[in-house]
């Protein structure tokens, strides 16, 4: 079974130039692949001779790049400057500014660098930082206003941003509180190794020796059984114990439960309140009903983004709305002006009978194509329903979006299956679109059948949008027969796969899975065995229809163990089914808090969006309004769900 949209893929080079078909085919494809190869092995020869051979092609900018990038350490202004005026306003121009920006820095021209970096589009920070270092140079205080705000955000800082990080305590801008904080927050984003480097901020007394720290990292329980009898004395005892109960309770909140309240007598209020909402966290992360008791002890401790949120979650998971009301209302601004927590805010204001106040924030989100937003209409009385699509695309546009420089390397790059690039190129291509141009390159990406940027493009509009583009529904022929013979919702099936893939026949994902419904190896040979697929080999996952045959048969089986609900279903695919069951709670559950309570951010995120997706395409489908709240349902009982068989 080969489907004649499957790409070329990881192939070596020479055999990847000779299947190339012809309709494929650009004269100097292969040359420019060669020019590639010899820039990634830093063979500067072989680079040139193959470039010689190129002739006129889309891709010479990128060329010009390889060949500029491999002596940029040597080159001198008058090359570069050369090149960044003739490519201006390119993708291939910002990466090299974003390259000579850290040359430049090396060389010591401060002022050159910053001229260099006002010009970037969109620097990466470890360029933001290099440019804070120049206006530090020129004694610049303001810089510090910036990083500051940065301090308890940038946990895993990358280099460059060490010297005004360490400005900071130089200029005591912070504290001992404030570096103990960040210590916290990286303890609490599992940052422990950048914990242990920010500890060499704190003054002498309080920084502890190296063996001291690792005891309270890697033997948290033991460290806390045998605290010295005068360990409560100093500053640095207590928030040692304070971050040994936090390395507990990442594991069993329970025991860091029972290990602090032997000691909060002796650790002051910020350390123990802290302490406590750290139990709070990761009990709500396991969904344990002493969660909520456990953020009560933390009081008035100033909880992380993360915190905030899973204080709400262990709310909603208990339907305490009142406990929902106040912790959404004391979240920073920020926070508390996400979707879902404006949604949750209504739905706490409507349980408590403020009626006018639930329906205006019903009315900020809703019309949003979110989850959040279709619940949010569904609250006032509305059912998702298509906007009206936008006005039919001219020739002309159609045309511009086609000879668009930056879009024409974009599809070389596609075309050789240089996705990385090509995705880089389309995208800063995009910058400064409006409504019709965005549209025009979503159908001309659709055109080429690259499903991914034509839905990433058309979800970019504002005002004027066609969700046949945002939703496409390609390989019709193969998912709709694959979807019928498991006796699969064929919307569902097709949000599924919007989420997983984005329809790129041979996606692969960072832990190996495969295809357009990603599956994993062991998934794939598994279900192949099931459904007596006998010569089945891994080399095929990437062909649609086994791809899909193998993907539409584990829905099937996911969907049989789980109570026929596509959301338990949803979070099996991605996480597994022993997850998805054990998730569930001990009482009956609202679909929309099952999905907000998953312990997993991507797997929380997955769920929303894949049944999100699946209403779009139930009403592209079936032409008429379809409610998100009834196919989110209620989640049963935990253990109530059918187990036919233990899935992988």
């Amino acid at each position: 079974m080969k489907s004649k949209f499957l790409p070329i893929l990881c192939l070596p080079l020479a055999l990847l130039l000779l299947c190339q078909t012809p309709a494929m085919a650009s004269p100097g494809d292969a040359q420019f692949l060669l020019v590639r190869e010899a820039f990634r092995a830093g063979d500067s020869a072989r680079l040139e001779r193959a470039a010689a051979q190129m002739g006129a092609h889309e891709l010479l900018p990128h060329v010009e790049y390889y060949r500029l990038k491999m002596q940029l350490e040597q080159a001198d202004d008058a090359q570069v400057q050369d090149f960044l005026q003739r490519h201006d306003q390119t993708y291939v121009a910002e990466r090299l500014r974003a390259d000579w920006i850290r040359v430049l820095h090396k060389r010591g021209r401060l002022a050159d660098l910053e001229t260099e970096y006002a010009k970037l589009s969109s620097p990466e920070q470890d360029l933001r930082c290099l440019a804070q270092q120049a206006r530090l140079a020129k004694q610049d205080k303001s810089v510090l206003d910036e990083v500051q705000a940065l301090w308890l955000t940038l946990l895993e800082p990358p280099e460059a941003c060490q010297p005004v990080l360490e400005a900071l305590i130089v200029e005591k801008r912070v504290r001992a509180d404030d570096v103990w904080e960040r210590i916290r927050r990286q303890f609490e984003a599992n940052r422990v190794h950048w914990a242990r480097l920010t500890m060499y901020y704190l003054p002498v007394s309080q920084t502890p020796e190296p063996r001291q720290a690792e005891r309270a990292i890697e033997h948290p329980t033991a460290f806390l059984l045998k605290l010295p009898s005068n360990w409560a004395k100093t500053r640095l005892g207590r928030e040692l114990a304070a971050l040994a109960v936090q390395r507990v309770a990442t594991n069993a909140p329970d025991t860091a439960a029972i290990l602090l309240e032997k000691i909060q007598d002796k650790l002051q209020d910020s350390e123990k309140h802290w302490a406590w909402s750290q139990i709070g966290l990761f009990a709500a992360k396991r969904h344990l009903p002493e969660a909520s008791a456990w953020f009560a002890n933390a009081k008035t401790a100033k909880l992380s983004d993360e915190a905030a949120q899973w204080k709400t979650r262990a709310a909603l998971r208990a339907l305490n709305w009142s406990a929902v009301r106040s912790s959404i209302e004391a979240m920073p601004p920020h926070l508390a002006a996400r979707p879902e927590w404006v949604y949750w805010l209504g739905r706490a204001y409507k349980a408590g009978g403020l009626l006018t106040e639930a329906q205006n924030l019903f009315e900020a989100i809703a019309g949003q194509p979110s989850f959040y937003g279709k619940l949010a209409e569904e609250e006032l009385g509305r059912i998702t329903q298509l906007p009206p699509r936008a006005q039919e695309l001219s020739s002309e546009e159609k045309a511009r979006a086609a000879e668009h420089p930056g879009l024409r390397r974009a599809l070389a790059l596609f075309r050789l299956d240089v996705r990385l690039e090509g995705v880089r190129e389309w995208n800063y291509s995009l910058r400064g679109m409006n409504d019709r141009e965005l549209l025009a390159t979503a159908d001309l990406a659709h055109r080429h059948q690259i499903f991914d940027r034509a839905i990433n493009t058309a979800e970019k509009t504002s005002n004027e949008h066609d969700f046949h583009l945002r939703f496409l529904a390609p390989f019709s022929d193969q998912v709709r027969p694959a979807a019928k013979n498991q006796s699969l919702d064929e919307a569902w099936v097709y949000g599924l796969m919007r989420q997983e893939s984005r329809f790129i026949t041979n996606a692969k994902s960072s832990a190996g899975a495969s295809g357009l419904m990603q599956l994993m190896p062991a998934t794939a040979r598994w279900v192949a065995k099931k459904i007596g697929i006998k010569d089945y080999q891994h080399s095929r996952v990437n062909d649609a229809d086994t791809n899909l045959l193998l993907g539409t048969s584990y829905m099937r089986m996911v969907l049989d163990g789980l109570d026929n609900h596509p959301v338990l279903a949803s979070a099996a695919y991605n996480a597994g089914p022993g997850r998805a069951r054990k998730w569930q709670d001990v009482k009956p559950l609202e679909g929309a808090i099952y999905a907000e309570t998953i312990p997993f951010n991507e797997t929380r995120d997955y769920v929303k969006k894949v049944m999100s997706n699946a209403i779009y395409y139930s009403v592209l489908f079936n032409g008429k309004p379809d409610s998100l709240k009834a196919r989110l349902g209620t989640v049963s009982p935990r253990g109530s769900a059918a187990r036919i068989e233990e899935l992988p």
